[in-house]
């Protein structure tokens, strides 16, 4: 386990944050000895909410909430969670059918619920424009319309995402359809079938969370030096199967896990965003950013442990790419912040799995999982453009704002920056002209991404997804159709899901009009 702290020196900012992150730096410095790999812990489940059906309509009751988790030895950190004092129950939905989220607000402060890669009313997004006061429940409800796979639920209030999902609060969503289980995938919920939520910290010396204490961790997003895995260091699992499906999750804020097993050996991925692929991908690495899912099937038969690590990757390449986004920073400066932050490149212990001595037999990987319609671009009636940017000489230097924006613009509550046709087919072509990766992320559908640099998807992206990687110098074109909903006052957002490059204005908003 990596167990340094990121040491800062020279660029250094004070924050003030909410009462809620008051005493987050209140001793600063590194963290305690943390899990030892010889000795690890229990992988925790989160638990499976199947809610209760009422008159037709399942219902599902979330509590947000104040708690103390125990991630440390003898140490105890304020966290926020749902149902629970850290993170939330993993949702099982169903397509077809109609579902009521009842969500009490218990944190003493504003938030907001998102349910994340969902295709569901406006109303019911959970965007900021659907913000629960203290006390207050929010009740939004709608049909399930989604294939089959990994979906999320994370705050999105805005200016306060970053610290709220980093505090806690966030859990995973499970939605199942009529055309999976003919396929005899592993399905077994906390025996074959696993979740696995993760989220890296940084730990102060009294064991709680240390956020945004310097100036690289507002401007390149908070990344911390422990890795936390459905709340656990270096957790372990005890399989019974020969086979495991490993849905992944990167809830972190900002870093990006390029994963694989220490033993270098293969596994299958049968799933990326919003649903399985058209058939399993064979690799021994697997690149997720902030948002993104995937789910693979590791074959652990031979009975020889398998250590799930994280490996290095260029994914946020471009370092010093300066064009349109370095504004008066220098391409030298920076790479020392970028340096200063602590890159993607720490490697991480994630999960243990220990065979047992008797594995039940577990069937083949078939060979053909869904068919997805294939968009093409003469399918669509419209491009629109979105250049992401980080103008950081203006923000440091002059002031006037915070640099992050799209198309020249922060996000203002109160601006609608595009207007689509209900049905209409759209090509949205994402262009980052920062130093940086970022991962962008649009509400209300699955898209398909078209290319890559003019190159066509491949492995993990050839499903439908909601949440892009999209490197620095890089363009990619996706292609969706928006249905089902119109709503000319409540919009959607679009937005990179580093969370704190998402709370300083990396963000749009778009309505679905007739």
């Amino acid at each position: 386990m990596i167990t340094r702290r990121t040491v800062v020196t020279g660029l250094t900012a004070g924050v003030a944050l909410t009462a809620l992150g008051a005493g987050l730096r209140s001793t600063p410095g590194a963290a305690p000895a943390l899990a030892r790999s010889d000795n690890p812990v229990d992988l925790p489940i989160p638990p499976l909410d199947k809610g209760r059906v009422e008159s037709g309509v399942r219902i599902f009751d979330l509590a947000l909430q104040r708690g103390n988790a125990h991630f440390l030895p003898g140490l105890s950190t304020p966290t926020l969670g749902i149902n629970g004092p850290y993170l939330g129950p993993t949702l099982n939905l169903t397509d077809g059918e109609q579902v009521e989220i009842r969500v009490k607000n218990g944190i003493g402060e504003p938030t907001t619920i998102h349910w994340h890669g969902l295709h569901i009313p406006a109303r019911a997004d959970g965007g900021p424009h659907q913000m629960i006061e203290p006390g207050k429940t929010w009740r939004p409800d709608f049909k399930v319309k989604q294939n089959a796979g990994m979906f999320w639920y994370h705050p999105h209030l805005l200016h306060k995402t970053g610290l709220h999902a980093y505090l806690g609060m966030a859990g995973a969503i499970i939605v199942n359809d009529q055309r999976t289980p003919d396929l005899d995938l592993p399905s077994d919920y906390g025996v074959d079938d696993i979740p696995l939520v993760l989220q890296d910290k940084r730990f102060n010396r009294d064991g709680s969370l240390d956020y945004l204490s310097s100036m690289p961790d507002r401007m390149m997003g908070m990344k911390g030096d422990v890795l936390l895995v459905n709340g656990a260091i270096a957790p372990s699992f005890k399989a019974t199967t020969g086979k495991i499906r490993l849905r992944l999750l990167n809830a972190s804020n900002a870093r990006i896990y390029n994963l694989g097993f220490s033993d270098n050996r293969k596994f299958h991925i049968i799933a990326g965003d919003g649903s399985l692929l058209p058939a399993p991908f064979e690799t021994n690495r697997v690149l997720i950013s902030p948002g993104e899912r995937a789910e693979i099937i590791v074959d652990v038969s031979d009975q020889k442990m398998a250590k799930l690590v994280t490996y290095p990757h260029k994914a946020a390449g471009g370092m010093g790419m300066m064009g349109g986004g370095g504004g008066m920073m220098g391409g030298g400066m920076m790479r020392r912040m970028m340096g200063m932050m602590g890159d993607d490149n720490l490697r991480f212990q994630v999960l243990q799995i220990q065979p047992s001595s008797a594995l039940k037999t577990s069937p083949a990987v078939p060979s053909k999982l869904i068919q997805i319609p294939l968009m093409k671009a003469n399918d669509a009636s419209k491009t629109r453009r979105f250049v992401l940017q980080m103008g950081m000489g203006r923000m440091m230097m002059m002031g006037g704002g915070s640099g992050f924006t799209i198309n020249g613009r922060e996000m203002d509550m109160k601006r609608i920056d595009e207007r689509v046709k209900l049905g209409a087919t759209e090509i949205w072509e994402v262009v980052n002209k920062s130093p940086m990766a970022h991962p962008f992320h649009i509400h209300d559908i699955q898209f398909q991404i078209l290319d890559r640099n003019g190159k066509p998807p491949r492995g993990q992206e050839t499903g439908l997804k909601d949440t892009v990687l999209v490197g620095a110098g890089e363009t990619v074109r996706v292609i969706a159709t928006f249905e089902d909903y119109a709503d000319p006052e409540r919009p959607y957002m679009y937005h990179c899901h580093i969370l704190e490059h998402e709370d300083a204005g990396m963000m749009g908003q778009f309505t679905v009009e007739v």
